[in-house]
């Protein structure tokens, strides 16, 4: 078993030195998603719907006055109802017309949401604005083991009622944002984005943003410089860092981490890392593997493997070389 887990560590980490696309580590600010909400009834159910939330009784009797019937909350059958809050995600450049998929949550006591229809609902943003209409038949989400009958979706529930204004291809500056902000991946950015276009129209903010002036061959071309430059490859840099999972005896180490001279002592285990020079005076012990200094994690962790130790107490080893200085990094328990 621990075999297999290195064997799984190094590739993870061999992937890290791999360049990746600019529009996979970065994101150009203004263009994202947003979130929309709504309320709204669930109708037809067969009996599962809420039966002591009074604001279902009202909303429905709201809702059957504007169809031209007058009725009181208490004529309302509850138990066929179901208030549910609506939400979904309005993607960039969404226009009207086009299509959401939405996901509708009881918030009542209905047991189940099986069968039941969403009846036409708004859904706003977050300046309270609509931006789109729900309604269609609830489909009841599962893990293929369990139902989780509270909750559905709507795949194409919602239509889209109008355009998001966003002037993309007259725009003379494009700021991307990084999502593991960092010195040096924002410098290899700026310097590839500038020997892509052939001159200095890329600068550096800050570690996590890189302003692009447009060049004059795209002027009005937003669209076509913003798919030359998410394309860009560019080695993204990275902390030294090691990642542990206790609960799951799970670690995963960056390439960088190393370990400086330090001895190690853990139940019949005995480790040294040593620089050239004192590995050179050392006395022969069998029962001693000796490292140089500025060794990897990878390494001792193979060592490690070899030498039997569990999870468990490889965690230890590693809080231990980091509580007395020696591992180069951050160290991270989730």
């Amino acid at each position: 078993m621990m075999k297999l887990f290195f064997t799984t560590l190094l590739f993870i980490t061999a992937l890290t030195a791999n360049a990746a696309r600019l529009k996979d580590i970065a994101s150009l600010r203004g263009v994202r998603e947003n979130q929309l909400i709504g309320y709204g009834l669930v109708i037809g159910l067969k009996g599962t719907g809420d039966t002591q939330t009074d604001y279902t009784n009202k909303s429905f009797g709201r809702f059957i006055e504007k169809l031209g019937v007058k009725i009181t909350p208490d004529q309302v059958a509850g138990k066929n109802v179901a208030a549910v809050i609506i939400t979904a995600k309005l993607p960039p450049f969404a226009k009207a017309g086009n299509p959401l998929d939405i996901t509708v949550s009881s918030i009542g006591d209905a047991s189940s949401l099986i069968g039941g229809t969403l009846i036409q609902s708004p859904l706003r943003a977050g300046n309270d604005q609509i931006y789109a209409v729900a309604q269609g038949s609830v489909s009841v989400l599962g893990d293929g083991k369990e139902l989780h009958s509270t909750v559905g979706r709507i795949p194409n529930g919602a239509m889209i009622e109008r355009d998001i204004d966003a002037d993309f291809s007259a725009r003379k500056m494009y700021r991307m944002t990084l999502h593991n902000p960092d010195f040096t991946t924002a410098s290899r950015t700026v310097l590839t984005i500038n020997k892509e276009l052939g001159g200095q129209y890329a600068s550096a903010k800050d570690g996590g943003t890189v302003d692009i002036i447009t060049p004059a061959a795209y002027e009005t071309k937003g669209v076509e410089l913003m798919a030359t430059i998410e394309n860009i490859d560019v080695n993204p840099d990275q902390k030294a860092r090691v990642v542990i999972n206790e609960r799951t005896g799970t670690i995963v180490i960056g390439e960088k981490v190393r370990i400086s001279k330090v001895g190690i002592s853990h139940g019949n285990i005995s480790l040294k890392i040593l620089d050239e020079k004192t590995k050179k005076e050392k006395s022969v012990d069998d029962k001693t593997t000796i490292f140089d200094g500025g060794t990897s994690v990878g390494d001792l962790v193979q060592a490690l493997n070899k030498l039997g130790v569990p999870p468990k107490d490889l965690i230890s080893i590693l809080h231990s070389i980091k509580a007395a200085g020696a591992l180069q990094g951050d160290l991270e328990t989730m």
